[in-house]
């Protein structure tokens, strides 16, 4: 029975091999399974032109995106992740002398590793925020599980009634999930709410105190002293427990300043 699809390289130097050593087409057939067909054929092109690889992968139509091509479209995922299907393709074909169609540009970024997703939703942090918090994982990458045992960490959030889910999809690889032009930054805002603030640590979960209206300095520190003194010192009465809490301009009052100044050999 005759071999079916294409010979190897390795299997067309086989036919070569046993045509040189004597072997009829008959023989060299039985012996490796071929068809006589297939022995003759591969046998002639090795005597007319020395080559003993098959030559169908250069058969049919040629690809309309290129190497060049993919990188002109990787570029234009890159300047807008939220194109959709139909302005990448629009966008491809300006000034170009073979267009393309939708369909071509759907399997030309799947073979790139692009795929349609929904993007991840983080909080919106300013340039300035962003520097401080590098500042702070830098300053504690090397504290130990033990380290951050003697923590309580604290902070405010509000609760949305309703929340409103824009239906946005980007382009992105498998492993651009976090990259920030593969981002959408929501903000909490509008669908009336209920703001509370917590703090916990590694041993138990703290209080969690309802916050009636706008938190200033002035509430947030009846909350420290109501909720985090008592907190922090039956926590940790070695007094080698850290209190932590963000930049908030409340946080950085100076009556909440100077309370914790006057406290601070306690936690």
């Amino acid at each position: 029975m005759g071999k079916k699809g294409d010979l190897s390289n390795f299997e067309r130097g086989m036919v070569v091999g046993a045509r040189r050593a004597g072997l009829s087409i008959s023989q060299s057939a039985q012996l490796l399974g071929f068809s006589r067909t297939t022995i003759s054929k591969v046998y002639k092109e090795w005597c007319e032109k020395g080559k003993t690889s098959s030559m169908r992968q250069s058969c049919g139509r040629k690809c309309l995106v290129d190497a060049r091509g993919q990188r002109r479209m990787g570029r234009l995922i890159q300047a807008d992740r939220r194109a959709t299907l139909t302005e990448i393709t629009t966008r491809y074909n300006r000034g170009m002398q073979q267009s393309i169609c939708e369909a071509t540009t759907r399997t030309t970024l799947r073979l790139m590793g692009y795929n349609s997703r929904r993007p991840h939703r983080v909080p919106l942090i300013s340039t300035t925020n962003r520097k401080k918090r590098l500042q702070f994982a830098r300053a504690h990458q090397n504290w130990t599980v033990e380290d951050w045992k003697n923590v309580a960490w604290s902070d405010e959030s509000r609760f949305l009634l309703r929340h409103s889910d824009g239906r946005v999809r980007i382009w992105r690889k498998e492993n651009e999930n976090m990259d920030p032009s593969c981002l959408v930054t929501t903000v909490q805002a509008g669908g009336g709410g209920v703001m509370v603030w917590g703090m916990f640590s590694w041993h138990t979960l703290g209080p969690l105190v309802p916050i009636e209206h706008r938190l200033n300095a002035t509430a947030y520190l009846s909350i420290v002293s109501d909720h985090v003194h008592p907190f922090m010192t039956t926590m940790y009465p070695s007094s080698d427990g850290y209190f932590q809490q963000d930049n908030a301009p409340c946080h950085k009052a100076r009556i909440i300043s100077n309370w914790f100044l006057e406290h601070d050999n306690e936690f």
